[in-house]
């Protein structure tokens, strides 16, 4: 009796082990997808033609993972306008650019005369987004565009400064100057 009674209680040991041993796992679990938002300073709500509104945006994210990145893309769905970061790369809509920085400037240009709202969205690596919507009225006294040519704004935004260089788009949406 008290042989079987040891052998149970060995047993139960042996699968103790054999169950903590099994649960256990080498692998660390590293939280990677943090929540994060986008702050931005207060914007103005009027804009003229041709006039630049500044978007001063700061990045808040609840932790760090170092191999996260973060895109920003923009869609304007009411009005003409160009939108540039502080480096001076001219987005194109829906195209997707890295954020290399966590505190960064928009800039957009107005081309148009009437309201104007276009959408910033930021993507992470692991496919969560934010999006934050502005919305501008139009102050100027213009009835109509005055001739204002969103192709040719852009080429000017393009190659202003750098008088013989040309910004060439890839297909990916990223930009580089060539002389």
């Amino acid at each position: 009796m008290k042989n079987r009674i040891g052998k149970i209680i060995i047993g139960c040991y042996v699968l103790g082990a054999l169950a903590f041993v099994c649960a256990c796992s080498d692998r660390l679990d590293i939280k990677q997808d943090y929540a994060f938002d986008l702050e931005t300073l207060p914007v103005q709500k009027t804009i003229a033609v041709n006039e630049t509104a500044e978007i001063r945006c700061r990045l808040i994210v609840e932790g760090d993972y170092s191999e996260n990145e973060y895109c920003i893309r923009y869609f304007q769905s009411e009005g003409q306008g160009i939108l540039m970061d502080d480096r001076g790369t001219v987005f194109s809509p829906n195209d997707l650019y890295p954020l290399t920085k966590k505190t960064f400037r928009l800039y957009y240009k107005s081309l148009g005369t009437g309201s104007q709202a276009l959408d910033v969205y930021i993507v992470n690596s692991f496919g969560k987004v934010i999006q934050k919507t502005f919305s501008f009225t139009n102050s100027s006294t213009q009835t109509d565009n005055n001739g204002v040519d969103l192709a040719y704004e852009q080429f000017k935004l393009l190659t202003n400064g750098h008088r013989n260089r040309l910004l060439c788009i890839s297909g990916s949406g990223m930009g580089n100057y060539y002389p």
